[in-house]
């Protein structure tokens, strides 16, 4: 079941994207954190961080600025994702280097071949 609930929390295409941007920076603007996602949208972005907030990972701080401005923060318990997500980034470099080795030495053999 610990890996359901975690599986649960984390789902979804973005979340561990979110909370990687957030670990390599104290805090983020909502545009900020878009900027670092490609492809996700704006209404999709602020879904996943109501999520994240629900789930005491992420806080958001309303600033009293004109216009008004939001941060976001990883809570104390969102840190705790820390080691876990650089674990999977270089887990994610490995994988990547494999794949691109594999792909390349398959290329390279068809391209010898008489």
């Amino acid at each position: 079941m610990a890996i359901h609930d975690a599986m649960d929390v984390l789902n979804g295409k973005w979340k561990i994207s979110i909370i990687s941007s957030m670990c390599y920076y104290n805090e983020r603007r909502f545009s900020d954190i878009l900027n670092d996602l490609h492809g996700i949208s704006n209404k999709q972005l602020s879904k996943e961080l109501k999520d994240l907030e629900e789930n005491k990972l992420v806080k958001r701080t309303v600033l009293d600025t004109q216009p008004v401005s939001v941060k976001y923060n990883l809570t104390e318990y969102g840190w705790s994702l820390q080691n876990l997500i650089y674990d999977l980034s270089d887990w994610g470099k490995k994988h990547r280097e494999v794949i691109v080795r594999d792909w390349q030495d398959n290329n390279q053999s068809k391209v010898t071949q008489p």
